[in-house]
């Protein structure tokens, strides 16, 4: 039998706020997410409102169980803090499900971050606006890495628009592991893991900033890494609560910006170099993505969004230059087939590109290139 929203928040009708009212009118509610008759939503509440919710909560979640051809119920808590307070803790949620605590007191200091049982050295791959490439650069970055002889997982943390499912070819939904602790896909030796497993490709992720942290959390926290030298993170574009809240929760070992060359797209990169900083997290380089276009037939070089704003930017700011990768053709058809050109064609000019700045990252990581640029990566 088919689970729908209407017939969800027709069973939830009567459950009083405690604030007063119902829950359903209450405005509270995010919208609803059901897959293979799993349902999960979120309740936004005041940090001090958390002790009276937790019946309201439990009573939703059966309520919800009841409903016929539901299998799995989630009904997540989520706190908005005020501004400059601590947030609330007490629930990470997510689609996969839920887990409860004490919520943490107020602290002069930021929290210790925890680094990920299993899993060695944490990299963000980010861009400060979106369509320049960044997935793909993050994929094939994270392949580059696996050639190098590392065991390499990656991370989508792009909630709204998970690509990485596509982009690695994978389709189905992780196991659950003891009933709590999801083991990720694999797709061409990576372990991968995307809220993309967890719902439907056409369906839009109408949630609220805490419950996407809190699903980014349980996709950290609540899969089976398992003896990783590298987890590559493809962030979601811009300087939001995804990036702030990964670099509060576990340490991150560097950060690599992918831009494309024009101007528009570097003031953006620029203020997600900054975020990084602000943060103590160290900047491993900057990427130069679809720096020119060769001509598949002709083989003739157009500068389509201008050549270099990278370069010169990273030696404006003092950031090693990782190198070049230009518009090509046959890197968006394997991306779009499942097959980055990585594992395509590895012994390619474009997979040589990628594998020559996995290197450099790698060096950064071992302290090798900290401060310096790496020799320029140029395909003619």
């Amino acid at each position: 039998m088919t689970v729908t929203r209407d017939a969800v928040l027709e069973k939830l009708k009567g459950i009083p706020a405690p604030a007063g009212g119902e829950l359903v009118s209450s405005g509270a509610l995010s919208d609803v997410a059901i897959r293979d008759g799993a349902v999960a939503l979120s309740i936004t509440i005041r940090p001090d409102q958390a002790a009276a919710y937790e019946p309201v909560r439990r009573r939703a979640e059966g309520a919800i169980l009841s409903i016929p051809g539901v299998t799995r119920a989630t009904v997540a808590l989520t706190a908005e803090a005020a501004a400059g307070a601590p947030r609330a803790g007490g629930h990470s949620h997510g689609p996969g499900g839920h887990s409860h605590g004490p919520a943490p007191a107020a602290q002069a200091g930021p929290a210790p971050k925890m680094g990920l049982p299993g899993v060695g050295a944490i990299i963000a791959v980010a861009s400060g606006k979106g369509g320049v490439g960044k997935s793909t650069t993050a994929v094939n970055l994270a392949l580059g890495l696996a050639a190098a002889g590392q065991r390499v997982g990656i991370l989508d943390a792009d909630i709204y628009g998970p690509s990485i499912p596509k982009l690695l070819g994978l389709k189905g939904r992780p196991e659950l592991i003891a009933g709590k602790v999801l083991r990720p896909l694999v797709g061409h030796g990576l372990k991968a893991m995307s809220i993309g497993f967890l719902i439907e490709e056409e369906t839009p992720m109408v949630w609220r900033g805490p419950m996407v942290v809190g699903a980014l959390r349980q996709m950290l926290n609540e899969v089976d890494w398992g003896g990783l030298d590298v987890l590559v993170v493809d962030m979601p574009p811009g300087t939001g609560d995804v990036q702030l809240s990964l670099a509060q929760q576990v340490p991150i070992a560097g950060a690599v910006i992918v831009s494309t060359p024009q101007d528009l797209a570097l003031a953006d990169a620029r203020k997600g170099l900054a975020m990084f900083r602000k943060v103590d997290v160290p900047i491993l380089g900057i990427i130069e993505n679809m720096s020119y276009f060769l001509c598949p037939h002709c083989g003739e070089r157009s500068e389509i969004f201008g050549h270099g704003g990278a370069r010169s930017e990273a030696a404006r700011l003092g950031v090693p230059f990782l190198g070049e990768i230009p518009l090509a053709l046959s890197i968006r058809e394997h991306s779009d087939d499942g097959r980055p050109i990585v594992v395509h064609e590895p012994d390619g000019a474009y997979a040589g590109a990628y594998k020559a700045i996995a290197q450099s990252v790698l060096a950064a990581l071992a302290g090798g290139s900290g401060r310096r640029a790496p020799p320029r990566i140029v395909i003619e």
